[in-house]
């Protein structure tokens, strides 16, 4: 039942955690660099760099969103989706040591892909890992392949089973 437990409380968790960049990511297509905190108007260039990077950045959130859907089939999705927005902190931190330190709600992303993320993602793994169940050993049932009686001259329905 514990494990039931865990499980669910993930898929929330993870559930919630799309909705950050979905939320965020429709924000910054719509309302450019000026509506994110602290942003302010910019040049077109970047201004039209910013909207570009946020539909990728709002993907993430409906990527997230659609391997809950399925969610042992699609772990190899969540964990993609989870550790790219992990990876995002170090540029973060480069941008940081760089430029100053950002609005403090872009210091907090940081810490939550940093530290949060990396969590989830190892919480992910042991959910996962722990609800899988052993593949079927693989029972040969033709001992000869359709390309092997192709060359025979015999159709591949005339193969012999063991």
């Amino acid at each position: 039942m514990a494990g039931a437990k865990s499980r669910k409380a993930l898929l929330a968790t993870l559930g919630a955690l799309g909705a950050i960049p979905v939320a965020s990511g429709l924000t910054g297509i719509l309302g450019g660099p000026e509506r994110a905190p602290g942003g302010a108007a910019t040049t077109p260039s970047v201004d039209s760099e910013y909207r570009f990077v946020n539909t990728f950045w709002t993907a993430a959130g409906l990527a997230l969103w659609w391997s809950l859907l399925r969610p042992e089939k699609r772990a190899g999705t969540t964990r993609l989706v989870l550790g790219t927005a992990a990876a995002g902190g170090l540029p973060r931190l480069l941008s940081a040591r760089r430029a100053g330190a950002p609005h403090p709600v872009f210091r907090a992303a940081t810490v939550l892909e940093l530290a949060v993320v990396p969590g989830v993602l190892l919480w992910h793994a042991r959910v996962f890992r722990a609800g899988q169940t052993p593949k079927n050993p693989r029972t040969p049932s033709i001992t000869r392949s359709t390309s092997e009686s192709l060359s025979d001259g015999n159709s591949g329905s005339e193969s012999s089973c063991s």
